[in-house]
């Protein structure tokens, strides 16, 4: 039986509102295809009681949908290190698998290995894909990965090195979800969509859970966040709306999307003043590998929570996003290219008091950019 920190806890569709119960192997809503929320709702986490617990994220008992994990590999708590007088760096690299993704494919493979499928099957462009198979290894289960060609070879190293089977696919990165999505229809398959299933996003939450205790309960004014399928930043936004309506913080941070510039539909549809995408971005090649979405599912969500927290978009070049990669290895910070994104956007035009930006991979994962 699920152990839900509150019960009943439904998938819940944000566009139509149709429901699931969480022990069906359903990835979208039946109704509009859509990505499911979570019926959750979070209790204050008591900030005083923090140092007493376990050093992961788990500590956080209280604002999770999920309790006493048993395929944990001891994720979070990572550093906070100060890049300026102003800009510190969450140094998300420092994760077991050396990504952020981290954050969200426990949930998912705690979820999975509570259902116990016959197979797991996951999609992403590298990070995502070595996340779910390190975690599904952990807890016993069998795990497929969907990625593009071209993705990086060492990314494809370390999925198969965790036992996944994998699955390259000719073209995008969307070409990859695709080919994903037509096989989550298969009987006793669980899709461990990071972009669909909103566990993921709850685990991504903890991201700002952990600046607001390292911080001593309260936040920076500004998070920069790196935005492709927007599961970063959308964690970010759960986190910040729970701390405040708890009562934890006394003002919601601005959320700063980051995109790069070859690809960039999110930036485009925002500064249109658009709710959702305008059109798909065209699938351009991009040194940021990890956020070059030309479609992303949850558009609308990701939109709605920049502009509710009085944040903004910003786009990086291949020129800045190499500068910034290299400007970052000589403060000791080896970084892959995806996660020098935001850190390139804050150098080209820095805010307005205290900033975070995450450094969400590993240099080792994909190399130095090349010139």
């Amino acid at each position: 039986m699920l152990a839900f920190m509150t019960l009943p806890a439904n998938y819940r569709c944000p566009r139509c509102g149709a429901r699931s119960s969480v022990s069906a192997l359903t990835w979208c809503c039946p109704g509009c295809q859509g990505p499911w929320d979570l019926d959750f709702r979070a209790a204050p986490v008591p900030l005083a009681a923090l140092p007493g617990r376990t050093g992961s994220l788990w500590r956080y008992e209280e604002a999770l949908p999920l309790a006493d994990p048993g395929c944990s590999l001891g994720e979070g708590r990572t550093p906070l290190v100060r890049l300026t007088d102003t800009v510190s760096a969450k140094l998300d690299f420092l994760m077991p698998t050396l990504s952020f993704k981290d954050r969200g494919a426990v949930m998912l493979a705690e979820l999975a290995r509570r259902l116990g499928p016959r197979r797991v099957i996951a999609d992403s462009s590298g990070n995502a894909g070595t996340a779910m198979a390190a975690y599904c290894a952990r807890a016993g289960l069998d795990c497929t990965v969907y990625v593009p060609e071209g993705t990086s070879p060492k990314k494809l190293e370390q999925i198969r090195a965790h036992g996944a089977r994998l699955t390259v696919v000719p073209g995008d990165r969307e070409a990859a979800a695709r080919a994903a999505r037509e096989a989550a229809g298969e009987p006793g398959t669980f899709y461990a969509s990071h972009v669909h299933n909103p566990f993921f996003l709850h685990g991504t939450k903890t991201y700002v859970y952990e600046l607001w205790e390292d911080l001593g309960g309260r936040l920076p004014d500004t998070l920069v966040l790196p935005v492709g399928n927007g599961t970063l930043l959308l964690g970010a936004a759960l986190a910040t709306a729970e701390l405040h309506a708890h009562g934890l913080i006394p003002s919601r941070p601005a959320l700063v999307a980051v995109q790069a510039e070859a690809v960039a539909p999110l930036a485009e549809a925002f500064r249109a003043g658009a709710g959702e995408l305008i059109a798909p971005a065209r699938a351009r090649p991009t040194l940021a590998e990890g956020i070059a979405i030309p479609n992303p599912p949850r558009a609308r969500q990701i939109l709605r929570a920049v502009r509710e927290s009085g944040g903004t978009f910003l786009t990086v070049t291949e020129d800045r996003i190499r500068a910034a990669q290299l400007d970052l290895a000589a403060r000791g910070l080896f970084v892959e290219s995806t996660g020098v994104a935001c850190w390139a956007a804050v150098r080209a035009r820095p805010q307005t008091g205290s900033t975070v930006v995450p450094l969400c991979g590993a240099g080792a994962k994909t190399g130095l950019a090349p010139a």
